[in-house]
């Protein structure tokens, strides 16, 4: 009898049933939901991306596989051999995230849980994966994609957001202090506002709508500035003038922030 702990070692047949391994292959979850992220997706790859549950598509060098409406699994048709999977692996980001738009009292504890996952373990874990590899090559470059929200008052709500995104910002300087004169340097980007959607997938989007256009960033900006000042070797970076002198007046003069901060933010720091 077949159960998902059997592992398959060997070609198996079954009656009317043929199971064998799938060698290693490349592979890459996208998700998103505006037609103008399915277009670009489609350009990039060269490839359409299927529309309808259990489909997939195919071009002569991926394939694409529906995992829900808003999701998908791109593979290389290329099969990888064992003794020929050593990549060179010379820059790591580190970029997943999503919030909890409830209240820290309404949100299950399997919920922040997987959060925490995202926001903060997978980082340490890939974090861990790759450094001895950036330590064998004679170093490399760590980017962990943070929030101006590590420097901003508690939230009302996405509550362990803004603290986990701290504390990501002193991971990153860990891996500075222990490691960069061994020639690896990590950088702990810290956007604002950037029009993505992140906040429609978050269920924050009636807050973003709120905030005013000029705290906005485009994500082509963030990237930029993120991956200058990465190459450069920094440990810190928040695109754009603007918030650079927000995260100024939140570090030492966090009274006028908590004055600003909701019309600033569409009510993002309202006391519920």
């Amino acid at each position: 009898m077949l159960n998902y702990s059997n592992v398959i070692e060997n070609d198996k047949s079954y009656p009317g049933l043929q199971m064998r391994e799938i060698k290693p292959v490349m592979k890459l979850i996208i998700r998103g939901k505006k037609r103008q992220f399915l277009s670009a997706v489609g350009k990039s790859l060269n490839l359409l991306l299927p529309n309808e549950a259990n489909t997939s598509s195919r071009s002569d060098q991926l394939t694409a596989l529906w995992l829900s409406p808003d999701e998908w699994m791109i593979f290389s048709n290329e099969i990888l051999k064992s003794d020929h999977n050593n990549y060179d692996v010379e820059i790591l980001i580190n970029n997943a995230g999503y919030g909890l738009p409830k209240p820290f009292h309404e949100v299950p504890m399997e919920d922040e849980e997987k959060s925490l996952r995202v926001l903060a373990i997978s980082v340490i874990a890939l974090t861990k994966k790759f450094v001895p590899d950036l330590l064998a090559r004679g170093g490399g470059k760590v980017m962990i994609v943070s929030s101006v929200a590590s420097f901003a008052p508690p939230s009302a709500i996405q509550t362990l957001y803004g603290p986990i995104k701290t504390f990501m910002n002193r991971f990153s300087d860990s891996i500075n202090i222990n490691y960069k004169r061994k020639g690896i340097s990590s950088t702990s980007v810290c956007p604002g506002y950037t029009v993505t959607e992140f906040h429609s997938a978050s269920g924050t989007q009636e807050q973003m709508d709120k905030v005013p256009a000029f705290m906005k960033l485009t994500a082509e900006r963030v990237a930029r500035e993120g991956l200058d000042a990465m190459f450069a070797g920094k440990r810190l970076s928040i695109p754009s003038k603007r918030y650079k002198v927000l995260v100024f007046l939140m570090t030492y003069f966090s009274f006028l922030i908590n004055i600003f901060s909701n019309a600033l933010t569409g009510g993002r720091y309202e006391k519920k």
